[in-house]
């Protein structure tokens, strides 16, 4: 018999070291040669992203030890970090950014016998570099590009390698002042022979900076034009975009730049060409991401290929994210979806579209091919991200890399349910909920559980259906979670998205607690024992809830946004420096409704515990509003906790922070709701 334990206090193998030694996922997967690459999370290894390579015989393996660490900070999100490309002698040449310095190095991992092994780039000791095949020691990375002391100095990202041109095309962010938005951003070619290392001069700048953010430049199969996208403030790329081609001549310079598609109020995420080189993008024309093609000039209106109420794309946060991939029989790989996403194989000249089997409920905006193949990043309710390839010729798929492996019996793990609330106005709400599970205990008959609504950030974002271990962190210990895809979330469409038009810290607010309140009303949850957690924009409408409403009995604020005044002037980046105009309204305009929106301005409101985390290297969320919220809620009595972690910057990636942030959270739970926790650290609540 199982035997009965209170809601909250079920043990649970499912411990915070062993949820943060599982955070993060794949990324940017690619192709070299015969090769499949990706980058990977390292969080027992400072928080670093690994460059990881599967060799044609199946074997896994890092390619640079620590402290190399794979991601750019362009746009501070970063994007597509590494390309790489078969030499002539069939050896890998790869090229990346690295973190600390945001230089551009390449590597050449099989080549033997550099004589000297420099410095590492973050004045660390040298870094091991590992042995190539044949025993001998590897050539060390290089630096292609130099450093600048100028504010965030020079950055890149979404390269693409042109051995014929030995070059490296990609995208050059360059700041020009201290002031976060001292910025400016152009498509750039590097030279491959390491001559720019020292002199920014010989860096070739491509495009004549019309736009203030771009994407990389994709080159026609016959190399005689290149396409990319751009937009300008106060637009964010979900609002509207353009696409771009130029000619591009014998040189390799950029001529009559002009524009295809797109359009202020028309959001373009990713372009392609296809092999016979006409050009291929996703839009939102129709209120859906679809995919188009056209003939690469503005004078035919762009062909849909599969119109349908799905999105076949997704948010720009990243540079270089990719929903679609054409192969070269002339089918199209696909990422699309209504909420959950999966993976087909789309004819474009029948509109037919066949989708990959599997257990997968979720698709990352990462594709690559290579031949038939499509390789992707796939997780599911039972399994966390792993990459993914398909044999379009036998429409078999299989798992080549980051396999899930249970670190727990599943039976620990939470069984979903995709549900759909109604919020004010009769409007829909789409949420995920997780009920409380163990196969260790059950509960008592007239108990019902507490629950924490989970907010996602963005908050043009998305809740994805897939397993995550900080979920099953609380619902393995009889805690149940709800994560809500308020109205603003992406995956529904783009009026759903544009719910949260000028309504931000209105309609998330509402959402989250509708959900809550359902849940109650329904007999699901305990209605005095309800909590709201978020990070980013859902840490805004996480402190947001505990202002406006009294619905919940305390909240997790993460890494948040507390002063609209502040972050719409000097208090956040460039890339959303003016994204409040839409979520807010022009700050001319209205500047009342950014002061009665923050949270900093009625902290006298606040009557719930809560507990505040905070990255003090964060650039987007800075730890000075942070600091002015309990500044301002210092001797009002309410129960609370500060921890700000050393190294961390807009979303953790640390082992120990992750460990320690979860058993603090869990704790505020516990002392909230009257649980019985012994086995977790208590943290210290202050009035």
């Amino acid at each position: 018999m199982v035997p009965t334990g209170a809601y909250g206090t079920w043990p649970s193998p499912i411990g915070a070291a062993l949820a943060a030694s599982h955070d993060g996922r794949p990324e940017y997967v690619g192709v070299v040669g015969d090769e499949v690459w990706w980058t990977a999370p390292r969080p027992t290894e400072g928080g670093r992203r690994a460059l990881v390579r599967r060799r044609a015989d199946g074997t896994e393996e890092s390619v640079l030890p620590a402290p190399w660490n794979v991601r750019s900070r362009v746009v501070e999100y970063g994007g597509q970090p590494w390309a790489g490309a078969a030499r002539e002698d069939g050896g890998p040449l790869v090229v990346f950014s690295h973190f600390p310095d945001q230089r551009l190095y390449a590597y050449e991992p099989d080549a033997p016998d550099l004589p000297n092994v420099p410095d590492a780039p973050d004045g660390a000791d040298a870094p091991d570099v590992p042995d190539t095949p044949g025993g001998r020691r590897a050539a060390a990375p290089r630096p292609l590009t130099p450093v600048s002391s100028v504010g965030g100095g020079l950055r890149w990202a979404d390269p693409v390698i042109h051995l014929d041109r030995g070059e490296v095309w990609c995208v050059l962010e360059e700041f020009t002042g201290p002031a976060p938005t001292d910025v400016r951003r152009v498509l750039a070619a590097v030279p491959l022979d390491g001559s720019a290392a020292e002199d920014r001069s010989v860096v070739r700048e491509l495009s004549d900076g019309r736009h203030r953010f771009v994407t990389g430049p994709r080159l026609s199969p016959d190399g005689r034009r290149a396409a990319w996208i751009g937009w300008d403030h106060p637009r964010m790329p979900w609002d509207g975009t353009e696409v771009l081609v130029a000619d591009v001549t014998a040189d390799g310079t950029f001529r009559d730049a002009r524009p295809v598609a797109g359009g202020p109020e028309e959001s373009i995420p990713q372009i392609g060409w296809t092999a016979d080189g006409q050009l291929l993008h996703v839009s939102d024309r129709s209120g859906w991401w679809n995919l188009y093609r056209s003939a690469a000039d503005a004078d035919r209106e762009p062909v849909a290929l599969c119109p349908r109420p799905e999105e076949f794309g997704g948010p720009l946060w990243k540079i270089g994210l990719s929903w679609f991939s054409p192969l070269e029989n002339g089918l199209i790989a696909v990422i699309h979806g209504r909420g959950a996403t999966a993976l087909g194989i789309l004819d474009p000249e029948s509109g037919e579209l066949v989708d990959a089997a599997g257990p997968w409920t979720e698709w990352a905006s990462t594709l690559a091919v290579h031949g038939t193949r499509v390789v992707g990043v796939a997780a599911s309710p039972r399994s966390a991200y792993e990459v993914v390839e398909l044999d379009t010729r036998t429409g078999r798929a299989r798992v080549i890399g980051s396999a899930h492996d249970d670190p727990v019996d599943p039976s620990y793990y939470p069984e979903p349910q995709i549900r759909t609330f109604t919020g004010p106005d009769d409007r829909e709400i789409h949420a995920h909920v997780y009920p409380p599970h163990s196969p260790d205990r059950i509960a008592p008959g007239d108990e019902l559980p507490p629950y924490v609504v989970w907010a996602h950030g963005g908050p043009t974002g998305h809740a994805p259906l897939v397993l995550d271990l900080e979920i099953a962190y609380f619902t393995s210990r009889g805690i149940g979670v709800a994560e809500v895809n308020y109205g603003g979330s992406t995956g529904y469409g783009r009026e759903y998205r544009e719910r949260l038009r000028e309504q931000w810290g209105v309609v998330d607010v509402e959402d989250c607690a509708a959900v809550a309140e359902a849940l109650a009303a329904e007999g699901t949850a305990d209605p005095a024992r309800l909590a709201i957690r978020g990070g980013s924009a859902g840490g805004w409408t996480t402190a947001a809830s505990l202002v406006t409403s009294d619905v919940y009995a305390c909240g997790t604020i993460i890494y948040p946004i507390l002063d609209l005044l502040g972050w719409a002037t000097d208090e956040t980046h460039d890339f959303e420096s003016r994204y409040l105009e839409s979520l807010i309204g022009p700050l001319a305009e209205v500047p009342a409704r950014y002061r009665e929106r923050s949270p900093l301005n009625h902290v006298e409101r606040i009557s719930a515990p809560f507990l505040l985390l905070q990255g003090l290297d964060d650039v987007i969320c800075p730890p000075a509003q942070a600091e002015r919220f309990l500044t301002r809620m210092a001797g009002r009595g309410v129960p609370h906790a500060y921890i700000a972690f050393e190294g961390e910057s807009h979303g953790f990636r640390r082992a120990e922070t992750m460990i320690r942030a979860l058993e603090a959270e869990l704790s505020l739970y516990a002392q909230t709701f009257g649980i019985e926790r012994p086995d977790v650290p208590l943290l210290e609540l202050r009035k």
